[in-house]
């Protein structure tokens, strides 16, 4: 028999170490909520391999990623933060309590943040994994363009992200040379950035050719390609190379669990919600236009809040709202609208006239639905009458009569 695994409770746990995993422990800490983030290989994400970061507001000097990165894991620690470097082995996702298990524990938790970002995808060529990310192989133009002022760098790929990179690093490089597979003239781009590309004085492009390997003494020095015709090696020179040849979410844990768009990435609407009660979705991850520091932080402040937010208010439906031990009278209304508003008066008078054996609550859905999301009301303004916890009736509407003989 195997060992039984030991078993943790937590308020919030997060599996990724990222930006975006560590930006929604911060917000989860601060909130002196019992926090987990689970990293398998090296918190700080991909994030830490960039040589230079010339966009994240508040540091000019274009520091690593890892100096950014660690002051994010540090104020995490500072504010109670469990850390553990371990990789999650499974997940359940569709209980009220959700279920993180690595090799040795299991984990439950009322709010699961996804924050396992992505990966580049890679061409495979030799020698290829000895020149990633600082070493000359790069998969972000915006990250590093900058450091590559009047060099000569080698672009990979002919799709839009492809080109369209490719010329934004013109604004920099001395030289762009672009690696197409396809016939003389032919790119995966669309037509206006294929028209630009091809009139771009400082873009080269060698067509029919895949990456063979990467040669170098310590940093990439040379591609060689490979024409897929002749199958002809052809040396480039260069300073760097920049891959946009695709881009692979981690999302295997989560593909029976959660919806994924074709491309394996997880849907959230604003709130970093996935459409599972407690869960929720940051960063690469996610199906989203820019893949940045920044918007990762932004996302992992919202998780953080909303998962805040949701903790507090399960805790008010479960043990005030939903309680058993009177009959109980729920009010749904939006303050904002002033009938609803002035009905109030008639909630007080219900609630007078029980003497003491009525449990009521008011919920105003101006500034949160989620109390009302629980209750699965059809609309607002209503009432909803509850005996030994559980829901017998749902008034919609404005009627005081209506109510007094549900409570019969």
């Amino acid at each position: 028999m195997g060992r039984e695994k030991a078993v943790e409770n937590y308020d919030v746990i997060i599996i990724g170490g990222g930006p975006a995993g560590l930006s929604a422990a911060i917000y989860a800490g601060r909130a002196r909520l019992k926090t987990l983030l689970l990293e398998k290989a090296l918190v700080g994400g991909l994030a830490t391999y960039t040589n230079e970061i010339a966009n994240y507001p508040g540091f000019p000097d274009n520091p690593k990623g890892e100096t950014i990165t660690d002051l994010m894991k540090n104020q995490a620690k500072n504010l109670g933060v469990t850390f553990k470097l371990t990789a999650v082995t499974s997940v359940d996702l569709k209980g009220e309590e959700k279920v993180v298990e690595t090799f040795r524990n299991k984990f439950l938790a009322k709010v699961i943040i996804i924050a396992t970002g992505g990966r580049p995808r890679t061409t495979g060529g030799k020698n290829e994994e000895n020149y990633l990310f600082d070493k000359g192989i790069s998969f972000c133009a915006t990250c590093d363009a900058a450091s590559n002022t009047g060099k000569h760098v080698v672009v990979i790929g002919s799709g839009d992200a492809a080109i369209e990179e490719g010329m934004f690093l013109t604004k920099f490089a001395s030289k762009v040379t672009v690696s197409v597979m396809h016939e003389e003239g032919k790119m995966d781009c669309n037509e206006i950035a294929k028209a630009a590309a091809l009139a771009n004085p400082k873009m080269a492009f060698v067509w029919n050719t895949v990456v063979d390997g990467f040669e170098g003494d310590g940093h990439l020095k040379t591609v060689i390609m490979r024409n897929v015709k002749t199958g002809e090696l052809i040396p480039v020179d260069c300073d760097n190379c920049f891959e946009f040849i695709g881009y692979l979410p981690n999302s295997e844990l989560f593909e029976n669990q959660l919806p994924l768009t074709r491309q394996k990435y997880i849907t959230v609407n604003n709130k970093m919600e996935t459409g599972i009660e407690g869960v929720l979705a940051v960063g690469d991850i996610t199906d989203k236009y820019l893949k940045q520091i920044a918007t990762a932080v932004g996302d992992g402040a919202v998780a953080g809040t909303v998962a805040e937010r949701y903790i507090a208010e399960k805790n008010i439906f479960d043990n005030q709202v939903m309680q058993k031990e009177k009959p109980g009278l729920i009010y749904v209304y939006n303050a904002i609208d002033c009938d609803a508003r002035n009905f109030l008066a008639d909630i007080e008078a219900i609630e007078k006239s029980a003497e003491g054996s009525l449990a009521v609550s008011r919920i105003d859905t101006y500034k949160s639905n989620g109390l009302a999301l629980k209750l699965e009301l059809e609309s607002v303004p209503a009432a909803v009458v509850t005996k030994e916890g559980k829901i017998v009736q749902k008034i919609y509407g404005l009627n005081k009569e209506a109510i007094l003989e549900a409570l019969k």
